[in-house]
Formats: C-alpha cells, sequence, structure tokens
C-alpha cells in the first residue's frame, strides 16, 4: 500500500522541509516492514485566481487527478475526527487489510478544498481544534505516520 500526503503548496528549504524529510524517511523504512511501499510527498501548485472559491476549486481538482482509483482518501482538516496515535495505526492496518492500493492524505491551502472533494473523502482527520500552518501539519502528520508504524511494527518510540 502507497502513502501519498497530497500538499497544496510548497515547503521552502528550511528547518520544516528538513523535520518533514527526516519523518518521511523514518516512516518509510518501518513501513517497509510493514508491507507499506511508499511514502510520497506530492506538491500542487497553490491556484492564482482571485476569488476563494475558485482558487479552491483549481486546488481541488488538480488534487482529484491525483488521486489513484480505490484509494482511501483523507483530509486534514480542523472539524474532522481528533484521533489517537493508536488509532490512526488502527485505521493503516485496516486499510492496508482492505487491500486499499494508497492512502492519500490531503492537506489543503489557507481558503481549504472544494465541497466534491470534502464529500468524496473516506475520512477527516484534525490535530486538536487550532488551526495550524500547512508546514506544520504536514510535519505533524508525517511525524504520526512514523508514530503509527512504529505501533503496528511493535518499536519503542511510542510510549502510551
Amino acid at each position: 500500500m502507497r502513502i501519498l500526503v497530497i500538499a497544496v503548496g510548497r515547503l521552502k528549504q528550511g528547518p520544516e522541509r528538513e523535520l518533514a524529510e527526516t519523518y518521511r524517511k523514518r516512516a518509510a523504512a518501518v513501513g517497509r516492514t510493514l508491507g507499506l511501499r511508499e511514502i510520497e510527498i506530492l506538491e500542487i501548485r497553490e491556484s492564482r485566481a482571485q476569488d476563494a472559491e475558485r482558487r479552491r476549486t483549481e486546488e481541488s481538482i488538480a488534487i482529484a487527478n491525483i488521486i489513484p482509483e480505490r484509494a482511501t482518501l483523507v483530509l486534514l482538516d480542523e472539524r474532522g475526527d481528533n484521533l489517537d496515535s493508536a488509532a490512526l495505526a488502527g485505521l493503516l492496518r485496516e486499510w492496508r487489510a482492505e487491500a486499499r492500493p494508497a492512502v492519500c492524505f490531503v492537506i489543503g491551502a489557507a481558503d481549504g478544498l472544494a465541497d466534491n472533494l470534502r464529500q468524496r473523502a473516506n475520512r477527516k482527520l484534525a490535530f486538536g481544534t487550532a488551526t495550524w500552518p500547512h508546514q506544520l501539519a504536514r510535519v505533524m502528520l508525517l511525524e504520526q505516520l512514523y508514530r503509527a508504524g512504529t505501533i503496528l511494527a511493535g518499536h519503542p518510540y511510542h510510549r502510551a
């Protein structure tokens, strides 16, 4: 099963990009032992449209065009479910057991995502009720994917 992190906007060179890459590599390494093929980050260019609705639509179309067929779609959304790390690990275990070809975690831009993409989502995930910059949301997501992998592998990184 592939794990795709689809994010609107690019991380510039600097500490956030370095930390995100550190957790992506760690998650990929532990994931290989669990039958996860890869962890990819796909960056979508931010729309330059004048109004927010048009930006949401253009960005959501770009995202929809790269979601693999039969993939599980998870949107990061401040109104989503607050899952603890063990619950996220359990979801990954379920999706892997269902032989899903991919799980796509989507991080939208400041204007959010179009309703049609939101309705298509299998799950909405939140990191608390706060709104986080997409750079930090990406780092937190990758860390949680690494943590979920260590939980599934029985590794001592996660101490509950």
